[in-house]
């Protein structure tokens, strides 16, 4: 089974756009040394003993650990020191040590920069893992068994949280011969209190207004980085500006940028990303205070 896009959009790229790619990106000069920062003020310890208050933190690139509903979830974990050949350029703002025990953990897409095996064997407690469709054998492989594989726009319900899994456009591969043999998406969390919706990793597309008439989102985790060059990564990651657009189709309350600044995915940096996106925000007049950019290793605690 090969899974695909809605309206059949594809991303495929031949050799000579990869060739025109990495000509482009030789004649480009980036300042590789100005990193997002750490947080200030972590409040780890109150975190880890939290399971009264709803938070998020963000770890880094697409990792949030999330408490609702007195559950700790987290979002493809990846605590790589290295993405192929590239050290990561951000420490993760939690140690996997310093983690308290997961009892959810979902998972956007099999790409290395999003299911990390070495990540997950370290986890503490015996988590529930939520997968896209395609990828259950594989974690099968690997010895987890309290899974559960879903399709766009399945739900299910644990322990007082109802998730869902609502599309993106996206791909994936892990190996030479397995692409897009699963699927890829974001996760909504919904509790009678709160709703969340981790957008995962996707290139701006049409079913961003479905999901908001679908959901009333308090906090949206949105994708900023590794959009250039856009005529080459626009399929597939969304750029700062489209993410702001996605953000008011949305509808949703609260916008926590991600995806950008731990790993040199594209051409652009954690600081281009967030500089694009502050400037979109003020040019389409949104209230400040809807836009929560973390340093990383920052705790949002009571939800918004």
């Amino acid at each position: 089974m090969r899974y695909s896009n809605l309206n059949n959009v594809d991303n495929k790229k031949s050799f000579k756009d990869m060739r025109k790619w990495m000509k482009e990106r030789k004649s480009k000069v980036k300042d590789l040394t100005v990193n997002i920062p750490q947080a200030a003020n972590k409040i780890i310890t109150e975190v880890r003993d939290n399971r009264t208050k709803t938070s998020y933190t963000w770890i880094g690139h697409s990792t949030f650990l999330i408490q609702l509903n007195g559950l700790n979830i987290l979002t493809d974990p990846v605590w790589a020191k290295r993405m192929g050949f590239k050290k990561r350029l951000s420490e993760p703002g939690v140690a996997l040590s310093e983690l308290p025990k997961i009892d959810i953990v979902v998972i956007s897409h099999g790409h290395y920069d999003h299911l990390d095996f070495p990540t997950l064997k370290k986890l503490k407690g015996n988590p529930q893992y939520f997968v896209p469709i395609g990828l259950g054998s594989l974690f099968r492989k690997k010895g987890y068994r309290r899974l559960k594989e879903m399709n766009w726009w399945d739900q299910t319900e644990f322990e007082g949280i109802q998730l869902h899994f609502v599309p993106a456009q996206h791909w994936t591969r892990r190996t030479l011969t397995d692409i897009n043999t699963s699927h890829w998406g974001g996760w909504v969390f919904q509790t009678p209190e709160e709703t969340f919706y981790f957008v995962g990793d996707t290139g701006y597309f049409p079913a961003f207004k479905e999901i908001g008439n679908r959901f009333s989102i308090d906090t949206v985790f949105m994708p900023i980085g590794a959009y250039e060059p856009e005529w080459f990564m626009r399929v597939s990651h969304i750029s700062p500006e489209d993410s702001v657009t996605a953000f008011k189709e949305l509808n949703a309350k609260v916008f926590v940028p991600m995806h950008y600044g731990a790993y040199r995915l594209a051409d652009d940096t954690g600081p281009e990303a967030l500089e694009r996106l502050n400037q979109a925000w003020g040019k389409e007049q949104l209230p400040k205070e809807k836009l929560k950019v973390l340093n990383i290793g920052e705790t949002v605690m009571g939800g918004q």
